[in-house]
This record gives structure tokens, C-alpha cells and sequence, in this order.
């Protein structure tokens, strides 16, 4: 069985990664708590204990009451605390630089008639529901104005929507301490996947070898387009300079994933089952030394997904549609993982899972798929069962309990179902 205390590692330097909290605090702060890491002080400061990182995987913003507040107290933290705090940019944050000209007589081109000429609320609310995936997000900005300000009319509710990516703003300042990709050791961490054609490849055009240089010019890329949204730059054309950060960030017309990008990819087929990377790719990331590969964007449960081939892992770690309030725990070292949450059975029971795994421990079925249901195992469960995952149709997902007798008989193998 898998060791159930984390901190037992050889490996120093702890990480602890939480992602796509998505406006809800409730979450961050669940995480936080009792974490041996991370911890929040009464007044609401995020502080990573010495010798940790904390690294915030994207989205910050969208499906809660509390977006503001948690931009705020992830950008606070990385402010005080730079060598031990990393912000990815996920699509949800980076998209709202898009308001700015949307709301002010540019809307995209597939804006009907109507919409152009409605007034700004009216337009706002149809910019998140039907272009950013965000409905509720304009209530939800409402609400979380009204805990602070009393009550505010609906243009109060944009103005400060646009305030957020003007000088000054707190999303616009939390962007600029974001990134798009991150390494240490021998993991990679990014918001979406990583796929052939986005591992390599900057936007501009370039190709550096190897994954430190790949990393280095495509945060770099980042920057210089945050700068020329920030200096309001325009092409020749009239076309905004900082366009192409939005179609990074951006699933490809007509499709709902880009895999030219790392935070638009996913890692998941077209029904959010998870799946591991080609071989290819595997082993071009493994000659950075790369073995470990860390993502959120695509919902997985109530739980990280660890999916495992030999010395590589995946791990996707975004339970924002769970079906338990909370977040679960993620911790990384070079040799080993630490995975730890509450999870709601297909019949109902609530039970926790808890483990910590070292890379390429090959005694244990977790992260491995059963080849006639396609599930795949995610762990240990308290009652002495194992949990088996899978995405079904519209977006729903299996989660049920397994006795390791029942397991031992069935043949598994690596769960290579990703068609993204």
C-alpha cells in the first residue's frame, strides 16, 4: 500500500500546488488549512512556510463570489514571498484583458447586431456566457461588491470589471507576476497540456531545444504581449499588438481545445478522461529530464488524477466541478507525490483518499487504467477499497469503490486515451 504521511520523502523543497479555485474561496482556504506548507493568517495573508513553494496553477477568477479577493491574496502573497510563490496565467484570467476593447466599441466580429447596440451590462453578461464560459460571473462580481460597498448598479458592476485590467488594477497587476510555464526539478507545471505542437513552439515563431529554453521564451513571449497591452500598442492594421496572447489562451475556432497552446491544451479527451502523452513526447521531455508533467483546466473529479508509464507522471489537478466543496491536496518532491481529498461515491458515501507515491513505484495499480472499462485507478480509499475514475458523456464522471480482491484479476495498462 501506499504511504499515507506526507514529508517522508528524501527529496527536499516541498511544492504545494492548488489550481482553478475559479472565485471561490472556500477552496483556498480549505486547502490552507492544517496544511503542513501553506497557511493562511487570521486577517487572510497566504503564507508559504520556509523550505516550501507554493505554486497556484491558474484561474483564479469566474465561478465564485470572492474573485477579487483571491487575485488579491495570491497577488499579495507572490509579492511578499517571490522565491517561494508561482502564478500560472490561466485562459479565465488572461481572457479579461479582452474587455477593455469589447466593452469600449470593439466586440468580436461574431457579436450579433443586438449586443452591439445594447447597453454595457447587457453586453458584459452576454460576453461571459457566450464567449468566456463564465455565466454567473456578472452576479457574482455584484455580490462580492455589495459584501464591501453596499448596494451597486449594474454599470458600477462593469466599471469595475474594466478597472480590473486598468493601471492599477488587481488583475491586471496579478497577470503581470504570472507566467505560462514553470519547471523545477524534474517537473513541468503549465495551465492546460502539452502536446507536440505546443512543446517547442513559441508563438513568435521560435524553436529553442530543450525545455529550460522552450520555458524561458515563451514567458518571455508573455511579457512582451502583456506590455503591449499595457501600452495599448496596435498593429498597422488596427489589430491589437497583445492579439495573439488571446488566441494563445484560447481554444482553436471551431474546436474546443488548441493544442499549439499550453493553456488552452488539455490533456483529456473530448470527454475530460484523462490520458497520458504520446511516447514521443514522453521521452522528448524526459532528455530535459522532465518525468513529471503538472496541469489543471480540465476538471477531474473530486481528486487529482496521477496517471503513470514506467518514470513518467501526469497529474491533473482541477476538481473544480467536484462534487465535495473544498479542495483536495497535492504535494510534490522530485521522487514521490502526495495526494490527499474527499470524494463522493457514484451511490453517495463520502470517503478520503490519501496517499503518497514515489515516481516509478510499480507495486501499486494507482495511475493505472483497467483495458475493459477504460477507468482509471486513482488510489486508495479509507474503507480499504480502491477508487476507479472515468469521464462519461456531457461531462459527467464515474466514481466508484472497488475491492483490491476484485482488482488483482483484471488486466491493466497505461491510460493513453488522450485524442487531444
Amino acid at each position: 500500500m501506499a504511504n499515507t504521511h506526507p514529508g517522508t520523502s528524501r527529496s527536499e523543497h516541498p511544492v504545494a500546488y492548488l489550481t482553478d479555485v475559479e472565485g471561490i474561496w472556500e477552496k483556498l482556504a480549505s486547502f490552507c488549512q492544517d496544511n503542513p506548507h501553506v497557511y493562511l493568517e487570521a486577517e487572510g495573508r497566504l503564507v508559504v512556510r520556509p523550505g516550501a513553494t507554493f505554486i497556484y496553477g491558474g484561474d483564479a477568477v469566474d465561478r465564485g463570489p470572492d474573485g477579487l479577493r483571491v487575485v488579491r491574496t495570491l497577488l499579495e502573497a507572490r509579492q511578499r514571498q517571490p522565491s517561494q510563490v508561482v502564478l500560472l496565467a490561466g485562459n479565465r484570467d488572461i481572457n479579461k484583458l479582452r474587455l477593455l476593447r469589447e466593452l469600449n466599441g470593439h466586440p468580436l466580429p461574431r457579436t450579433p447586431a443586438d449586443m452591439r447596440a445594447a447597453a454595457r451590462p447587457v453586453l458584459l453578461r452576454w460576453i461571459f456566457e457566450n464567449t468566456m464560459g463564465a455565466r454567473g460571473a456578472f452576479e457574482f462580481r455584484r455580490a462580492e461588491l455589495e459584501r464591501t460597498s453596499g448596494p451597486v448598479s449594474e454599470e458600477d458592476v462593469v466599471d469595475s470589471f474594466l478597472a480590473d485590467v486598468r493601471p492599477g488594477g488587481p488583475l491586471r497587476d496579478y497577470l503581470s507576476v504570472c507566467q505560462l510555464a514553470y519547471r523545477t526539478g524534474n517537473t513541468l507545471f503549465v495551465h492546460g497540456g502539452v502536446h507536440e505542437r505546443s512543446l517547442g513552439a513559441v508563438p513568435t515563431g521560435e524553436h529553442p531545444e530543450g525545455v529550460d529554453a522552450w520555458v524561458e521564451a515563451l514567458n518571455r513571449w508573455y511579457s512582451e504581449q502583456l506590455a503591449a497591452f499595457r501600452e495599448e500598442r496596435l498593429e498597422p492594421n488596427g489589430t491589437p499588438a497583445w492579439e495573439p496572447l488571446i488566441a494563445y489562451q484560447a481554444p482553436t475556432p471551431g474546436e474546443r481545445v488548441n493544442l499549439g497552446s499550453v493553456v488552452y491544451g488539455r490533456m483529456a479527451d473530448a470527454r475530460n478522461h484523462p490520458g497520458l502523452p504520446s511516447p514521443t513526447l514522453i521521452a522528448t521531455l524526459a532528455r530535459s529530464g522532465i518525468h513529471r508533467v503538472v496541469v489543471g483546466h480540465t476538471p477531474s473529479g473530486d481528486c487529482p488524477s496521477v496517471l503513470r508509464e514506467e518514470s513518467f507522471e501526469l497529474i491533473l489537478a482541477d476538481n473544480s466541478y467536484g462534487r465535495v466543496e473544498g479542495a483536495s491536496r497535492l504535494f510534490l518532491r522530485d521522487d514521490s507525490v502526495y495526494v490527499e481529498g474527499r470524494v463522493k461515491l457514484d451511490d453517495g458515501r463520502l470517503e478520503r483518499l490519501r496517499f503518497q507515491l514515489a515516481l516509478g513505484d510499480t507495486s501499486v495499480p494507482i495511475g493505472r487504467q483497467l483495458l475493459d472499462t477504460g477507468q482509471l485507478v486513482k488510489g486508495p480509499l479509507e474503507s480499504g477499497d480502491w477508487l476507479l475514475f472515468r469521464a462519461l458523456p456531457q461531462f459527467r464522471v464515474e466514481q466508484l469503490p472497488v475491492a483490491p480482491s476484485a482488482l488483482e484479476s483484471r488486466a491493466m495498462g497505461s491510460p493513453r486515451t488522450a485524442a487531444h
